[in-house]
C-alpha cells in the first residue's frame, strides 16, 4: 500500500494539481466577491424622516463612538446675483460668531470642552454646517447647530472684521492657480449665468455687503424643505427625528411668492479664457465640455470614461506602466508635471474635462495627447479598459465613504441632489452595468464634435488657438 501510495502521489502532484489549485483559486475569488456584495448589502441603512416643515432627517447609525452631524442647505453662490454674491461664503464666516444665548467665546469654550469640532463651507449649490463630537453629545452638538443656523447674532462689529477675513482669504485662493483656473473655467463656460460667478464674490461685493444681505438670504433660502439634517456614526434615528422636532421644527417653510426660488438653467457656451504670464514657471490648463447633472441616466458612464483617463503626477511611480494611455504617454515623453480629469456635476449641468500643469513649450503636445484620447474612447475604447475603470471607480468610492464625517456627507449631499441616498449595492450594479457601448454613446454625445471651454493660465503661448482646440473633437474618417 505504501508503494502504491508512492507512485500516485507523483500524479496527483503533476496531473490534478493545477486543477485543485484553479478550484481552489475559483473558490476563493467567488467567497470574495460573494463577501463583498453580501457587505455592501448588509451596510447600515440610511433612514428618512420628514418634519411637518418639511426639513428632513436622515441617519446611518454604525453604532461608532463617534458622531458627524451635519445640515445641508439647498443654496450656494448659484442662488445669488451679481448685487449679492458672496453673500452665501459670507454667512459661513459669521456662523460661528455668536448667537442670541451664545458670544464666540461661549460657543467656542462649549465645543473645545465637549472635545468636539464644528465646521462649514459653501459650494455653487449647497451651504453646509457640521459638527464632529463623541456619540453622547450628539443632543448637544444638534442643539448648538441649530442655534447656529436660527439665532446668530450678524453683529456690525462681527461683519466689518470678517470683511477683512474675507479679503484675505481671496487673496491666498489667487495663489491656489488650480483654484484660479477652475474659476475661470466657470467663468467663460457659464458666462451671463449664475454658475460663472465665484463662491467667494469679488472684491466691491465684499466690501459692501450688509447685515440685511445676510439677512435676506437666510430668510429666503434658509427654509425647512431646502435643508436636510444629516447624521452618521452613533446615532439613532428615532432620537435625531425628536431633536430635529425640538430644536429645527419651528424653522419656517413659507415664501413670500408661495413658493421656493429656483435657479435658472445656466447656460454652457464653448469658448477659453487666456492669462498669459510668462514669468510663470509652469503652464496650467482645464479643458472641459458640457457634461449632465447629478440625476442623469448618463452620468454613471461618463465616471467611467473619466477614470479612464485618471490622473497622474510625477511623484506617482511607474507612469509608464500604467494602465491609463494618457499617464503612460505623459510619463515616457515627459509631457506634463501632472493631470487630474474631473467630472463636476450641479443638478442640471456638469463640466467633464482634465486639468494639467505642463511645461511652457509642451501645452500643444499635451493638448494633442488629450484630444486623441478623447476621440479614442469616442469610437475605440475596449471591454478591458471599462472593466478595470468600473473596479477602480467602485473602489474609490468606497474609500471615500471611509469615517462618519464622509459619510454624512455624503447623505446630505445625495439628499439634496437625487432625493434619496442610492444604496451601495444598487451603485454597484450600476456601475457594473456600463458597457464598453454605453462608454462609446456617451462619449460621442458629450465630447465628440462638441464646443470646449479652456482655462489657462500662465505661459501659454504654446497653446493652440481655440479654432484648433475645436477642430480636434473630430476624427475625420474615410
Amino acid at each position: 500500500m505504501a508503494s502504491r501510495f508512492l507512485k500516485i502521489s507523483p500524479l496527483l502532484k503533476l496531473g490534478g494539481g493545477a486543477s485543485v489549485t484553479k478550484n481552489v483559486t475559483r473558490a476563493r475569488s467567488v467567497s470574495a466577491a460573494m463577501s463583498y456584495k453580501e457587505t455592501l448589502a448588509n451596510a447600515p441603512p440610511t433612514r428618512l424622516s420628514v418634519l411637518n416643515n418639511g426639513l428632513r432627517v436622515a441617519t446611518e447609525d454604525s453604532s461608532s463612538p463617534t458622531a458627524t452631524i451635519g445640515v445641508w442647505i439647498d443654496a450656494g453662490s448659484r442662488n445669488e446675483n451679481e448685487n449679492n454674491n458672496g453673500v452665501a461664503h459670507f454667512l459661513e464666516h459669521m456662523a460661528f460668531k455668536g448667537t442670541g444665548k451664545r458670544s464666540q467665546t461661549d460657543l467656542e469654550l462649549e465645543i473645545e470642552n465637549m472635545g468636539a469640532h464644528l465646521n462649514a463651507y459653501t459650494s455653487r449649490e449647497q451651504t453646509v454646517f457640521y459638527g464632529k463630537c463623541l456619540s453622547q453629545d450628539v443632543d448637544k452638538m444638534v442643539e448648538v447647530l441649530s442655534d447656529i443656523l436660527q439665532d446668530s447674532k450678524l453683529g456690525e462689529h462681527e461683519i466689518e472684521r470678517e470683511r477683512g477675513v474675507i479679503l484675505r482669504e481671496m487673496q491666498e485662493v489667487e495663489t491656489n492657480l488650480q483654484e484660479v483656473v477652475f474659476d475661470h473655467l466657470h467663468a467663460t463656460a457659464y458666462q451671463g449665468t449664475a454658475l460663472g460667478r465665484t463662491i467667494l464674490g469679488p472684491t466691491q461685493n465684499i466690501k459692501s455687503l450688509s447685515r440685511k444681505d445676510l439677512s435676506e438670504f437666510i430668510k429666503t433660502h434658509y427654509q425647512g424643505s431646502r435643508m436636510v439634517l444629516a447624521a452618521s456614526g452613533g446615532v439613532q434615528h428615532e432620537q435625531m427625528v425628536k431633536l430635529a422636532n425640538a430644536h429645527l421644527g419651528s424653522l419656517p417653510n413659507v415664501y413670500s411668492e408661495g413658493q421656493p426660488p429656483v435657479p435658472d438653467r445656466c447656460r454652457f457656451t464653448g469658448s477659453e479664457i487666456r492669462v498669459r504670464d510668462d514669468d510663470m514657471p509652469f503652464a496650467h490648463i482645464a479643458i472641459a465640455v458640457e457634461g449632465c447633472g447629478w440625476a442623469d441616466a448618463d452620468n454613471i458612464p461618463l465616471m467611467v470614461a473619466n477614470t479612464i483617463i485618471g490622473s497622474w503626477d510625477r511623484s506617482q511611480r511607474g507612469g509608464i506602466n500604467l494602465a491609463s494611455n494618457l499617464a503612460h504617454y505623459s510619463a515616457e515623453a515627459n509631457l506634463c508635471h501632472s493631470f487630474q480629469s474631473f467630472n463636476t456635476c450641479y443638478k442640471d449641468t456638469g463640466l467633464w474635462g482634465i486639468y494639467v500643469v505642463c511645461e511652457p513649450m509642451m501645452c500643444e503636445t499635451m493638448l494633442y495627447n488629450i484630444q486623441s484620447e478623447w476621440m479614442r474612447l469616442c469610437t475605440a475604447v475596449n471591454p478591458a479598459e471599462v472593466e478595470r475603470a468600473k473596479s477602480l471607480l467602485k473602489t474609490s468610492m468606497l474609500l471615500q465613504l471611509d469615517g462618519t464625517t464622509p459619510v454624512c456627507e455624503d447623505i446630505g449631499r445625495q439628499m439634496l441632489s437625487y432625493g434619496r441616498r442610492i444604496p451601495g449595492h444598487e451603485l454597484e450594479t450600476r456601475i457594473d452595468a456600463v458597457t464598453a457601448a454605453d462608454v462609446r454613446d456617451v462619449c460621442n454625445k458629450y465630447i465628440y464634435d462638441q464646443c470646449p471651454v479652456v482655462a489657462a493660465v500662465g505661459p501659454v503661448e504654446n497653446l493652440p488657438d481655440y479654432n484648433r482646440i475645436r477642430s480636434s473633437m473630430y476624427w475625420l474618417r474615410v
